[in-house]
């Protein structure tokens, strides 16, 4: 079976490591499109939608072509075999990226034309829209001339949207984003790890999940139980000490952070305290965090003294092995910052993030 899984830009061979530990074999990845195609058995369903910490949606592909006009996408649509949609009600979900002369409804109208004619020519049965709660999922996704069809194996609430959250920070990060900084500060079990400006939490309460094996997909009712059946993957979570610390300065956010560690069932795990990130003390092998940036903060200035103070105070709190990872829209800051405090940038990335361009950076000693 082919598919494919959406994923932030920037952070698609993360995605596609998990994928291929998994059980799938990547085929293709669409760097800094977040796009990356695999094949394998059908188990890879749930197995992906469980697991994958760092992917947003798991598509089964059904068609992978170009367009010169939207005719095209009826007609190559109208020829696939919809056969899983047998006594489903169904709705398509369009995206669309580039210049056209025509919108995602146009593409959405086209394309459930498409789909409703071609079961009508095969099975002799008219299917059923229902665009608020369907039974299946199809989407399709044109990127400039190309387009891509496929049924979503997630539904509409994607996989970084994850289970635990019941407090919302008003600028809290992408959980897949937030794995693959810990994925890039190489933290595990046995090594401390520290967000000093944690938020409603979700860095620290990550880390403990992916350490005590607590699936990412836990306690969702995805798209494809209606289509294969309420599958499982077998997993065994461990209850296991961690040396995680989430410091958070304003009493509201880590009101929420303590929330969202409760109901993520890590709230024995993880350490939360109030404090600044300027005044940070200790020593730690892993320093991930996600500071204020742009209209978070409200003005460059304050945004300049943030930095000025913080870059310094996480270099005190490191030893010969320690990694920090940050990300950032300001880049030139905190690059100068980093250089006049005498770190090194181990690796850096362009991200997509909130629709900002953003880096994630690797620093050491």
């Amino acid at each position: 079976m082919k598919f494919y899984v959406t994923t932030p830009a920037g952070i698609e061979d993360i995605a596609g490591e998990e994928i291929e530990k998994l059980g799938g074999k990547v085929v293709e990845v669409r760097e800094n499109r977040g796009r990356i195609f695999f094949e394998g058995k059908e188990d890879l369903i749930p197995k992906v939608n469980f697991f994958s910490r760092c992917s947003e949606r798991v598509i089964l592909l059904l068609h992978k072509g170009r367009f010169d006009k939207l005719d095209d996408i009826y007609t190559e649509m109208k020829e696939i075999d919809y056969y899983l949609l047998e006594g489903k009600t169904f709705a398509i979900r369009s995206s669309r990226v580039g210049n056209h002369d025509f919108t995602s409804i146009d593409v959405s109208r086209y394309a459930g034309q498409a789909v409703i004619d071609s079961f009508l020519d095969r099975y002799g049965e008219r299917l059923k829209v229902n665009l608020d709660e369907p039974e299946v999922i199809i989407r399709v996704d044109v990127i400039n001339d190309e387009f891509l069809v496929g049924i979503d194996t997630t539904g509409d609430r994607a996989l970084h949207k994850r289970w635990w959250r019941v407090y919302n920070h008003p600028a809290h990060l992408n959980c897949a984003i937030a794995c693959a900084m810990l994925k890039l500060a190489k933290w595990k079990k046995g090594k401390s790890l520290v967000d000093p400006m944690c938020g409603s939490g979700t860095i620290p309460i990550e880390g403990a999940l992916i350490e005590r094996k607590v699936p990412a997909g836990k306690n969702r009712d995805f798209a494809y139980f209606r289509i294969i059946g309420k599958v499982i993957p077998a997993y065994k979570e461990e209850d296991i000490h961690l040396d995680i610390y989430g410091i958070e300065k304003f009493e509201k956010h880590l009101r929420g952070a303590i929330e969202n560690a409760k109901s993520a069932g890590v709230d024995d795990t993880v350490q939360f305290t109030i404090g600044d990130a300027t005044k940070l003390r200790g020593s730690y092998d892993c320093i991930v965090t996600n500071p204020p940036y742009g209209l978070r903060i409200g003005s460059k200035s304050l945004i300049g003294r943030l930095y000025e103070k913080f870059i310094p105070r996480i270099k005190d709190c490191m030893h010969d092995d320690s990694k920090a990872v940050i990300i950032t829209t300001e880049i030139d800051l905190l690059k100068r910052i980093v250089e006049d405090s005498k770190l090194s940038i181990l690796h850096e990335r362009t991200v997509r993030y909130g629709g900002l361009q953003a880096k994630i950076f690797v620093l050491a000693l």
